[in-house]
């Protein structure tokens, strides 16, 4: 965990100090629980923030994180989220031990994702997503790998609603199309491609790579026979370059 050096009285509320007790406030980097339970669990996590960080890889306005504790509000680190994904338009892209709101412009993550272990319960659930609505978030992704189960909120008039269909759903700040491939989740960028995880991403890599090497050798060996056709056009007398 880290705290922040006490400083001027003027600087105090914006670093987090207690303006009785000039105490730092101290607010933790871990929460002291796993990123996730199992490993079919793990595996959508990170497919699912891999895939958010190479979508706005370009954007220096966009912070997108895995896993990361998030403190919404100035002075009361009891009040913590660690959401599977977050993306936060506005701030820009880099390292951090957590998410302090108040210390990143008073921007709240606009789109968070949960994927659910099968110790989840619908009342954590629940928690969590009045947790979500109460701060701020624009749309709340929640995914069963275990069940297949896909769903999904979006803020209107204040509040977050259930998204009638994630079928084909396209979101509205990512741009992203959600669905579902039996129970397993599949998201596709806005060329339609689709989230990869680390050992799909390989596979794809590999089979492109074999690809250009049999249309390398195809044309190696069309070059050659080129070849052997002039030299054999030459030894009857012809010029294969007047034909």
């Amino acid at each position: 965990m880290t705290t922040t050096a006490l400083s001027t009285p003027a600087t105090d509320s914006r670093r987090g100090l207690s303006p009785a007790s000039r105490q730092p406030i101290v607010y933790p980097e871990s929460d002291g629980r796993p990123m996730a339970d199992n490993t079919r669990q793990f595996d959508c996590i990170v497919m699912i923030q891999g895939g958010l960080a190479a979508l706005f890889a370009d954007r220096p306005d966009v912070f997108v994180a895995g896993d990361l504790l998030w403190y919404p509000v100035e002075g009361q680190p009891h009040i913590r989220a660690a959401p599977d994904a977050m993306v936060v338009f506005g701030r820009p892209p880099g390292h951090r031990g957590s998410y302090i709101q108040h210390e990143e412009d008073y921007i709240a993550p606009q789109v968070v994702f949960e994927v659910l272990s099968p110790g989840n319960t619908p009342a954590e659930m629940r928690k969590k997503r009045d947790f979500y609505d109460r701060y701020g978030v624009e749309e709340y992704y929640e995914y069963d790998p275990d069940r297949g189960t896909l769903k999904g909120w979006l803020r209107r008039e204040g509040r977050l609603e259930p998204i009638a269909s994630m079928e084909g759903w396209v979101s509205p700040l990512l741009g992203i199309r959600f669905g579902l491939e039996g129970t397993d989740l599949a998201l596709h960028h806005p060329d339609g491609q689709r989230f990869e995880t680390f050992v799909e991403q390989a596979r794809r890599a590999e089979a492109e790579r074999q690809r250009a090497e049999a249309e390398r050798q195809r044309a190696e060996a069309e070059r050659q026979r080129a070849e052997r056709l002039a030299e054999r056009l030459r030894q009857l007398g012809v010029d294969p370059d007047s034909l």
